[in-house]
């Protein structure tokens, strides 16, 4: 009963209107040949969604394939009884076991196959003949700095592990939404780092290439949901930590804004920056998450009130037919990146302008000194009070080479009472002119529009220069965080490796006004579907 994108109006379900208005607009309707849309009966849709569903069934393979189908295909296979989560749970357990082979670092802790087998079961027995929960038999991970009852949580720091005693609220919000929980995986020590490379459960690589970095510090969320292991995963954001990895994977990384996803369950990096986050394929499978786990918590002491965040999702028309406009950093700054980054970014900038775009100049100012508060001022401090300056003291020696040595920095520092509260007026100026940049009432913009990263080091050059190069991966990150913006990073093209032989993604983040996500990822997703027809064609 649906032709292209016209409406079909269901005659049966008009019950609760004034029948003389009933009557007059399905009139209406009718005389117009399609053009509003269509009239049928409710028995009539379903009995085609039947046939739909009958007439394009999935392959034989396509559970079985090198990727999960996407969330919206997985749903539509179950609700027409052509797959069931118990198969699925066990192509998730296969592909897990093959890719061990390539990439044994990217779980830290795991589900058994029986146990999960098992969930499925019951989950399909409670849901038996009824309408389906919204992620109903999606297979998921979540970063190992977050909790799920009866789990150790790490942090990748044996020292500081313990077995978490209740589940964050935003993953038990996912479970109560159906989704299955297959395991924790892989980060940064202490979600400390933008590489990837300081685990002692090993440094998993991105999925193109073993010799490269996979990006952190949510390095095991992205790589898992790169390599079709899951559907999504939950990681974290302070600094980067899912924008990184997601641009090194070829994936989208979406920061919300922070206060609208419960931290509760989730242990601190830095507690006024940090975000729980969504890594999926696609935008339109990190909204779908997103909606889920975007609820108000009133226990956390960050969380924004719902009032004070803005509904706008994108103009009636799309933002293609509306128009948007769009800031990006100074040259001097883009040319910190790669040659070949430089050049996809300048494709980017063209690709919006075709897609409705407008660019306009913009006081980067404010986002580059922001962007330096994070590791070149007080703020590193937070993150000795966020984990318990103690436990510092106390277990310094038991880190990572490349944690020991920020932290050890950090302890012996000799910073100032009065710097502290510098450094938090600064924070509260730029935040306050980043708002400004995107008032749009005040002649600001829609986005600023940002490569995700400046290159894509090897794993080699990471561990020769462990602290200068994974700086160098933030330049375009921190500040987001700092002056509370959202971001999306979305993959915008692909570099050559003749060494390999391989292709390596890029990527380009999306970053919003405080309480604008829904508009920004909009518009990230005019972006993404564009990029995606140059690619078919």
């Amino acid at each position: 009963m649906v032709m292209g994108y016209e409406c079909c109006i269901l005659s049966d379900c008009t019950g609760g209107f004034d029948q003389q208005m009933v009557t007059t607009s399905l009139d209406i309707i009718c005389s117009q040949d399609g053009l509003f849309g269509y009239i049928g009966h409710s028995s009539d849709l379903i009995a085609q969604a039947e046939d739909i569903c009958e007439l394009n069934p999935p392959s034989a393979t396509s559970v079985s394939a090198a990727a999960l189908p996407s969330i919206a295909e997985l749903q539509r296979q179950y609700k027409c009884g052509l797959a069931d989560p118990v198969m699925v749970v066990q192509s998730v357990f296969d592909r897990i076991e093959k890719y061990e082979t390539v990439d044994p670092a990217v779980w830290i802790s795991k589900q058994s196959r029986k146990d999960v087998v098992a969930e499925a079961k019951a989950l399909s027995a409670k849901f038996a003949g009824k309408p389906l929960p919204p992620l109903f038999g999606i297979p998921f991970a979540v970063k190992d700095s977050i909790n799920v009852t009866g789990i150790v949580t790490t942090v990748a720091c044996e020292s500081f592990a313990y077995t978490a005693t209740s589940t964050a609220p935003s993953i038990q919000h996912l479970l109560d939404a159906g989704a299955l929980y297959i395991g924790k995986v892989n980060l940064d020590q202490l979600a400390t780092g933008l590489s990837g490379c300081r685990s002692p459960y090993g440094i998993p690589h991105s999925v193109y290439s073993k010799k490269h970095i996979s990006g952190g510090s949510s390095s095991g969320s992205g790589v898992a949901v790169a390599a079709g292991l899951v559907s999504f995963a939950i990681g974290t954001d302070t600094a980067g930590s899912t924008r990184v990895p997601a641009a090194l994977n070829g994936i989208v990384g979406f920061k919300p804004t922070k206060g609208t996803i419960s931290a509760r369950g989730l242990v601190p990096a830095c507690k006024s920056l940090d975000t729980i986050t969504i890594l999926a394929p696609s935008i339109a499978e990190a909204r779908e998450v997103w909606y889920i786990i975007d609820q108000h918590d009133p226990l956390d002491p960050y969380a924004k009130p719902p009032k004070s965040l803005s509904t706008w999702t994108v103009d009636f028309r799309g933002p293609k037919e509306g128009g948007f406009t769009f800031g990006v950093p100074p040259r001097p700054l883009l040319e910190t990146c790669s040659k070949a980054y430089q050049d996809l970014f300048q494709a980017s900038i063209q690709q919006l302008q075709s897609c409705g775009g407008r660019l306009v100049d913009i006081d980067y100012t404010p986002f580059a000194k922001a962007g330096d508060l994070l590791y070149d001022a007080s703020l590193v401090h937070e993150r000795l009070a966020s984990m318990g300056h103690e436990f510092f003291v106390k277990n310094i020696d038991t880190l990572h080479p490349t944690t020991k040595a920020i932290f050890q920095s950090t302890l012996s520092s000799e910073l100032k009472a009065w710097q502290v509260f510098q450094d938090q007026a600064a924070q509260i100026q730029y935040t306050a002119q980043a708002r400004k940049t995107f008032d749009t009432l005040e002649s600001g913009i829609d986005v600023l529009v940002v490569p995700s990263v400046p290159c894509h080091p090897t794993i080699k050059d990471m561990l020769d220069n462990p602290l200068a190069l994974n700086s160098k991966l933030g330049t375009f990150t921190h500040a987001g965080n700092v002056v509370d913006l959202c971001g999306v990073s979305v993959n915008a093209g692909w570099v050559d490796n003749e060494e390999e032989g391989v292709k390596l993604p890029f990527g380009v983040t999306f970053l919003g006004g405080s309480g604008y996500d829904g508009k920004m990822l909009g518009i990230a997703a005019v972006f993404e579907d564009s990029v995606k027809v140059i690619v078919r064609h």
